[in-house]
């Protein structure tokens, strides 16, 4: 059981998230993330997604507690117990999404996405998007409003939004899911081995322009796009015995 002894508190704008990293500080003490151990976060599922991107490189572990709404990625807040909590807590390691971009000025561009890459039309008409997958065309033509490729730690967000599956992060795959799709009308989507490489082609692209997003990046006018895990990339979110992200996923698949 390791014991943390350098906290770094860190909160989402608001009284409420505001008033309990005071409180935690005034009892715990506080550090700055670059010479903390681990993080405790205190707002929402958004702050957590801020604060791991922001610490994406260091690999330390981080402790979310609820001061938002949903917190599907956060604990319980609770001021007592803080040290023993963090100690008894149980690891779930992720790897983002790797996004490189071509635009149509001929740039590149690159992101990390810990839910998704998502694919949205820009305009009025619908995107016209070819989708390959360890260089085989799987989808010739696929006329929509966009698609997304999903993490399992990210199904339970945007990619269920779209009807996509929700996914056990132990399952080893990730979901390519389409938004609103036209044609070929009853295409649900597929499940994809983690290690999938997935090209996505935006056909007629100056007509029908399409935004890439990685999480909260977004990359406009794009010609083509390539997701793939980022398996360099180790990110760990720490919960509380019996509270895991495993078990949250799963009961989400038997929630109303």
């Amino acid at each position: 059981m390791r014991t943390f002894e350098k906290i770094a508190f860190v909160a989402a704008r608001g009284s409420q998230a505001g008033a309990a990293r005071d409180q935690l500080v005034a009892r715990y003490g506080n550090c700055k993330p670059e010479e903390a151990e681990v993080i405790v976060a205190l707002g929402g599922d958004g702050l957590m997604l801020q604060t791991l991107h922001r610490h994406m490189t260091r690999g330390l572990p981080i402790y979310g507690m609820n001061q938002g709404s949903v917190g599907f990625l956060m604990n319980e807040y609770a001021e007592d117990d803080l040290p023993a909590r963090l100690a008894a807590a149980q690891p779930s390691t992720l790897n983002p999404l790797r996004m490189k971009v071509q635009s149509e000025s001929g740039g590149e561009r690159e992101g990390l996405a810990i839910n998704e890459v998502s694919l949205l039309r820009q305009t009025r008409q619908a995107a016209k998007l070819r989708i390959s997958v360890d260089g085989r065309v799987r989808v010739d033509e696929l006329i929509c409003d966009g698609a997304l490729v999903s993490t399992p730690a990210g199904s339970t967000a945007y990619n269920l939004s779209a009807h996509g599956p929700i996914l056990p992060l132990s399952a080893g795959v990730l979901a390519l899911t389409p938004i609103s799709a036209f044609r070929p009308r009853r295409w649900r989507g597929a499940l994809l081995p983690r290690k999938a490489q997935v090209h996505i082609e935006v056909l007629d692209n100056f007509k029908r322009p399409v935004s890439a997003t990685a999480d909260a990046y977004e990359v406009r006018d794009v010609v083509e796009v390539e997701i793939a895990e980022a398996i360099d990339i180790k990110l760990t979110l720490l919960f509380d015995p019996g509270h895991d992200l495993e078990e949250r996923i799963l009961t989400e698949q038997f929630t109303n």
